[in-house]
C-alpha cells in the first residue's frame, strides 16, 4: 500500500508540474498582433486536425471495445478505452502547449535572446513529457490498485490496457506523420525548389500546414508514441512478474510485482530533478539538454538503489536498471554521431555532385546506422537475461530506459516547438537575427528528436522481446521449431509487414504531396500579387487538403495491423489446429520484431542526417543557399521526410502493437 501511495503521490505531484508549465506559458501575454494572428491560424489548423483525427480513432475504438466487451469482459473493454482516451488526452494538452509556446518562443527569441526563447521552448516541450509520465503512471497505478489482486484478470486488464494506448499512437503516428510530410514535402518542391522563396515565406500557400504538421505530428504523434512505448514496457514486465514466477509469499509477490511502477516513480522525480537543473545551470542549450537527462538518470539510479537494498531484492536486477539506463545513452549518442556530426557533413560535401549522389549516401547512412545500436541491444538482452535476472531482467531494461520519459519526452518535444518560432518569426517579419536564434534551436531540436526515436526504437526492441515472452508463457509454446513450416511462413508474413506499412505510408505522403503540389502551383498562377506581397495565398486550403489526405490514408496500415495476427491465428488454425495458429503467430511477431526494428532504425537516422545536411549548406557550407548542393540536399531532405517522420517512427508502435494483440489472442 505503502508503494501505491507513492505511484498516485507521484503521478499527481507530476500533473502538478504539468500545470505550472501550463500557466507559465499562458502568463505571458503575445502583443505583437502579426504574429498573434499567425500563431492562431496554426492553433486552428491544429485543432481541427486533431479533432477531426480523434473522431475516427474514438469510432474505431468504440467498435474494438464493444468486440472486447462481448469476447472478454466488461472491465477489459474499459481498459482498452481508459488506454486509449489517457493516450489522446496526453496528446491534446501537449498540443496545446505546443500552440500556445510557439509564438512566445519567437517573441522571447526578439525581446530576450537566446536562453530566454530556449527556455519557453523548453517549458513547451516538458508540458508533454511530463503528461505523458504522469498520466501513464496514475492509469498504470489505477488498474494494479483495483485489480492487482486477482493476477489473471490483472494480465488479462494490463494488456487491454496497453492494446489501447498502442492503437491510437499507431493511428495518431501515421495520421500525424502524413499531414505533417504532405504539407512539408509540397512547401518544400514549389516554395523552394520552384519559387526559390525560403522555407517559412509567408507568400508560400503551404507554409501555414507545414507550421500545423509540425504540432500535430512532432508533438501529438510523437507524444502518442512515446506514451505507448512508456505503458508497453510497464505492461510487459508487469505481466512477466505476475506470470513467470513461483514467489515464497504474497509480500515479495508484491514487491516484484510493483517494481515497474516504482521504477517508473523515481524516473519521474528523476525528471523532476532534470527540470529544475535547468533553472540553476544557465549553460548553452544543448549543454542544458544534456545535463538535463543525465541528472534524470543519476537521481533514477540512485533511488533505485536504494529501493532495491531498503527491500532486499535481488541485486542483479540493478544490473538490468544500469544496462537498460546506459543503453538508452548509448543509443542516443550513436544516433546523434549519424545525425549531427561527420555522416552528416559527408553528406553535404557529396550534393556537390547533385541529388542522386545525396540519395545514395544518405541511404548508406542509414544502412550503416543500423548496426551499432542492433549490437548494443543484442549485448543488454544476453547480459540482462545472463546476469540481470532473465526474462524480466530484460523487461526491466526497458522500463528503465523509458522510466525518465518526462525529460527525454521534453527535451524531444521541445523541437517542433523551437522550428514552429522560427516560421512565426519569418512570416511575422522580425529580424533577421531572430531567425537565427530560432534556426540554432531548431537543429538542435532535430538531433533531439531523432535521439527519441532511437530511445522509442531501442526500448520497442526490448519491450517487444518481454511482450513475446508473455505471450510465450499465455500460449503454452516452449519453443519455436524454425523448420516447422508453420512457423517460418510466419517469420516470413511478419518479417514483410514493416515494409508492407511503410511502403503504404510513404505512398501516402507521396499522393497528399502532389495534392498540394498541384494546389501551390494553382495559387502562384491563379492568385495575381502573391509574389510581390500584396495579396495573401488560402492556407486555409493547404490545411484541408493534407487533413483529408492524413486521415483517408492512415486507416488502411491500421486495419491491416490490427487484423493480421487474428487472421494469422484463426485463420492457420482452422486450417491446421490449433497448435499451429499459436505457432505461426509466434513466427509472424519474431519476423516483425526482426525487419521493423533494422527499417526503423535505418528510416529514422538516414531521414535526419538528409535534413541535417541540408541545414548544415544553408548554414553557409558547401556552397551554402542556392547553390547545386542545397538544391541536391534539398530533394534529399524531401525524400527523408517521411522516412524519419511518418514510416520509421510508426514501426515501433507496429511491433508491439502486434505483440500485444497476440499476447490478447493468447488468453481467449
Amino acid at each position: 500500500m505503502t508503494d501505491m501511495a507513492a505511484v498516485f503521490g507521484a503521478s499527481l505531484f507530476g500533473l502538478g508540474v504539468v500545470v505550472y508549465m501550463l500557466r507559465s506559458i499562458s502568463s505571458i501575454p503575445v502583443k505583437h498582433e502579426k504574429a498573434a494572428q499567425i500563431a492562431a491560424a496554426i492553433r486552428a489548423g491544429a485543432m481541427t486536425f486533431l479533432w477531426e483525427e480523434y473522431r475516427i480513432i474514438t469510432a474505431v475504438v468504440a467498435v474494438i471495445v464493444g468486440l472486447i466487451w462481448y469476447v472478454v469482459g466488461s472491465v477489459a473493454g474499459m481498459c482498452f478505452a481508459l488506454g486509449a482516451f489517457s493516450s489522446m488526452l496526453t496528446g491534446f494538452i501537449g498540443m496545446c502547449a505546443a500552440t500556445d509556446a510557439n509564438v512566445r518562443t519567437a517573441l522571447a527569441a526578439k525581446e530576450k535572446g537566446e536562453h530566454a526563447a530556449f527556455q519557453m521552448a523548453f517549458f513547451g516541450g516538458g508540458v508533454m513529457g511530463f503528461a505523458v509520465a504522469s498520466f501513464g503512471l496514475f492509469c498504470m497505478g489505477s488498474i494494479a490498485y483495483l485489480f492487482s489482486t486477482n493476477p489473471d484478470s490483472y494480465v488479462i486488464y494490463l494488456t487491454c490496457f496497453g492494446f489501447g494506448s498502442s492503437m491510437v499512437a499507431f493511428f495518431a503516428r501515421i495520421g500525424g506523420g502524413i499531414f505533417t510530410k504532405s504539407a512539408d514535402v509540397g512547401a518544400d518542391l514549389v516554395g523552394k525548389l520552384e519559387a526559390g522563396i525560403p522555407e517559412d515565406d509567408p507568400r508560400n500557400p503551404a507554409v501555414i500546414a507545414d507550421n500545423v504538421g509540425d504540432c500535430v505530428g512532432d508533438t501529438a504523434g510523437m507524444g502518442a508514441d512515446i506514451y505507448e512505448s512508456y505503458i508497453g514496457a510497464m505492461v510487459s514486465s508487469t505481466i512477466l512478474a505476475v506470470k513467470g514466477f513461483s514467489f515464497p509469499d504474497l509480500a515479495t509477490e508484491q514487491l516484484y510485482v510493483q517494481l515497474p511502477l516504482m521504477l517508473s516513480v523515481f524516473g519521474l522525480v528523476g525528471s523532476v530533478g532534470g527540470l529544475m537543473a535547468n533553472f540553476v545551470l544557465r549553460l548553452q542549450p544543448a549543454a542544458m539538454l544534456r545535463n538535463a537527462s543525465y541528472i534524470a538518470i543519476v537521481i533514477f539510479l540512485a533511488l533505485a538503489y536504494g529501493y532495491l537494498t531498503m527491500h532486499g531484492m535481488g541485486m542483479e536486477l540493478f544490473i538490468s536498471i544500469i544496462l537498460g539506463c546506459i543503453s538508452g545513452i548509448v543509443i542516443g549518442l550513436i544516433t546523434e554521431y549519424y545525425t549531427g556530426s561527420t555522416p552528416v557533413e559527408r553528406l553535404a560535401d557529396i550534393s556537390r555532385s547533385g541529388a542522386a549522389t545525396n540519395i545514395i549516401y544518405g541511404l548508406s547512412i542509414g544502412m550503416e546506422s543500423t548496426a551499432l545500436p542492433v549490437i548494443i541491444l543484442a549485448g543488454v538482452v544476453l547480459t540482462s537475461y545472463k546476469f540481470g535476472g532473465g526474462d524480466f531482467g530484460v523487461s526491466i531494461a526497458a522500463v528503465s530506459m523509458l522510466a525518465t520519459v518526462g525529460i527525454s519526452m521534453t527535451v524531444d518535444a521541445y523541437g517542433p516547438i523551437a522550428d514552429n518560432a522560427g516560421g512565426i518569426a519569418e512570416m511575422a517579419g522580425f529580424d533577421p537575427s531572430v531567425r537565427k536564434i530560432t534556426d540554432k534551436l531548431d537543429a538542435l531540436g532535430n538531433t533531439t528528436a531523432a535521439i527519441g526515436k532511437g530511445f522509442a526504437i531501442g526500448s520497442a526492441l526490448l519491450a517487444s522481446l518481454a511482450l513475446f515472452t508473455a505471450y510465450a508463457q499465455a500460449a503454452h509454446i516452449d519453443t519455436l521449431n524454425i523448420l516447422d513450416p508453420m512457423i517460418i511462413v510466419g517469420i516470413f508474413l511478419g518479417g514483410v509487414m514493416p515494409f508492407l506499412v511503410s511502403a503504404l505510408t510513404m505512398r501516402s505522403v507521396g499522393k497528399a504531396a502532389l495534392e498540394m503540389v498541384l494546389e501551390v502551383r494553382r495559387q502562384f498562377k491563379e492568385i495575381p500579387g502573391i509574389m510581390t506581397g500584396k495579396a495573401l495565398p488560402d492556407y486555409k486550403q493547404c490545411v484541408a487538403i493534407s487533413t483529408r489526405a492524413a486521415l483517408r490514408e492512415m486507416m488502411l496500415p491500421g486495419i491491416i495491423t490490427v487484423l493480421v495476427p487474428v487472421v494469422i491465428k484463426f485463420g492457420f488454425g482452422y486450417a491446421f489446429g490449433r497448435v499451429a495458429g499459436i505457432e505461426a503467430l509466434g513466427g509472424l511477431l519474431v519476423g516483425a520484431t526482426v525487419t521493423g526494428v533494422l527499417l526503423a532504425l535505418m528510416m529514422a537516422n538516414g531521414g535526419g542526417a538528409w535534413d541535417n545536411a541540408k541545414k548544415y549548406i544553408e548554414a553557409g557550407h558547401c556552397g551554402g543557399r542556392g547553390s547545386e548542393a542545397h538544391r541536391a540536399a534539398i530533394t534529399g531532405d524531401t525524400v527523408g521526410d517521411p522516412f524519419k517522420d511518418t514510416s520509421g517512427p510508426s514501426l515501433n508502435i507496429l511491433i508491439k502493437l502486434m505483440s500485444i494483440i497476440a499476447l490478447l489472442l493468447a488468453q481467449i
